[in-house]
């Protein structure tokens, strides 16, 4: 069960505390910079735990007048499309309200996540799917540093799996092992850690005893949150 650090108290809650009740996500994103989309993919990613959890979600965007540019900026980074949120209290049979802001940020009275700053923009013409890689190697209350150095380690790290996956998929299928499936589900169910769900993956991609198969269902799963579009390359040539 996911459990998230709620900002305004510092004490871990459920994220959704009655089983297959709906959660309400609810972003608030004023601004269009780096910053704001960040905000945005953490939305993002909060949504993608919780369906995967088997949570019935409804996902909101609160913006400013620069929501237009956020959308677009959202779509061209692999975030899923968020509903305009209506003028709406509680009472709507939701089981959760959880509002995701940035550091600071006001939002109306429920659990809240608040996601720390991106302290640099990224450059022009910056590969969207590495940008992606690059804002979530950092857990959400840590600020991101977009730089040359780092970016170049996304691209890289993302080039390389894509590949991998795509030479595992031409042996048989393999199930995800049980304790691999655990540490994947603990990782993403503390607190959105996903810095340590990437952690996993760089581990069942060297383990020596896994079989091809199993890495590339392991990966497959694991991308239905990540969203870093890793099967991209299947059935291309080596």
């Amino acid at each position: 069960m996911l459990r998230i650090i709620d900002a305004r108290t510092r004490e871990p809650v459920n994220a959704a505390p009655a089983r297959r009740g709906l959660t309400r996500v609810e972003v608030h994103a004023p601004g269009s910079d780096t910053t704001n989309l960040r905000v945005l993919l953490v939305g993002d990613l909060l949504v993608r735990t919780l369906e995967l959890g088997g949570t019935p979600v409804w996902a909101l965007l609160t913006g400013g007048r620069r929501q237009a540019e956020l959308r677009a900026g959202a779509t061209t980074l692999g975030i899923r499309p968020f509903e305009d949120s209506p003028d709406v209290g509680a009472g709507l049979g939701e089981s959760q309200v959880v509002h995701v802001t940035t550091e600071g940020g006001t939002t109306p009275d429920g659990v809240r996540i608040a996601v720390a700053p991106v302290e640099s923009g990224p450059p022009a013409h910056s590969d969207p799917a590495v940008l992606r890689l690059a804002l979530i190697t950092r857990h959400h209350g840590t600020p991101v540093r977009l730089e040359a150095a780092g970016l170049d380690d996304a691209r890289v790290t993302l080039a390389r799996w894509r590949g991998a996956v795509a030479r595992w998929a031409r042996q048989p299928s393999r199930p995800i092992p049980d304790d691999v499936r655990g540490r994947l589900r603990d990782a993403w169910d503390d607190d959105l850690d996903v810095p340590r769900v990437l952690d996993v993956l760089r581990q069942v991609e060297t383990e020596p005893d896994l079989p091809d198969g199993a890495r590339f269902e392991t990966y497959a799963y694991a991308d239905r949150l990540l969203g870093l579009d890793l099967t991209r390359d299947l059935g291309s040539p080596s």
